[in-house]
């Protein structure tokens, strides 16, 4: 009989506790939404990529100093940086992702969520500021 390493066995504990304490796996599409429904990655993920893509195109800094500012530990979560587009991605154990895009000087970054109301797009008409309400009176 082979044995294991005792090595490879405790980082596959460690590994299993991790992912079982600090994370709640994405619903499926099929489940109802959940009030509360994300875990520590799920923020993790989205935080990496909104903080990362203020950081590149808000702050106007280089990539490696972006990724390496919004880096967390332990390091779980990878993230790319597209200047043509001015979006960033993140990605952590392969199941959990976020993007963000910058969208204007005045909105900066937002994260993308295909779940979100469309009047809370960032893209939706701004709310009017008090310059651009009508006076009263």
């Amino acid at each position: 009989m082979k044995t294991r390493s005792p090595t490879l066995v405790a980082l596959l504990m460690a590994l299993l506790a991790l992912s079982s304490s600090c994370a709640t796996l994405p619903p499926l599409p099929e489940d109802p939404k959940r009030p509360y429904d994300t875990g520590d990655l799920t923020m993790l993920v989205r935080y990496r990529a909104k903080e990362t893509c203020s950081c590149a195109f808000v702050m106007a800094r280089d990539d490696a100093f972006c990724k390496a500012f919004t880096e967390a530990s332990p390091s779980v979560a990878g993230v790319n940086i597209d200047r043509k587009t001015k979006t960033t991605s993140a990605s952590a154990l392969l199941l959990w992702s976020a993007s963000a895009r910058f969208v204007d000087d005045r909105r900066g970054c937002v994260i993308d969520d295909p779940d979100a109301h469309p009047d809370a797009h960032p893209d939706a008409q701004a709310a009017p500021t008090s310059t651009d309400a009508p006076a009263t009176g």
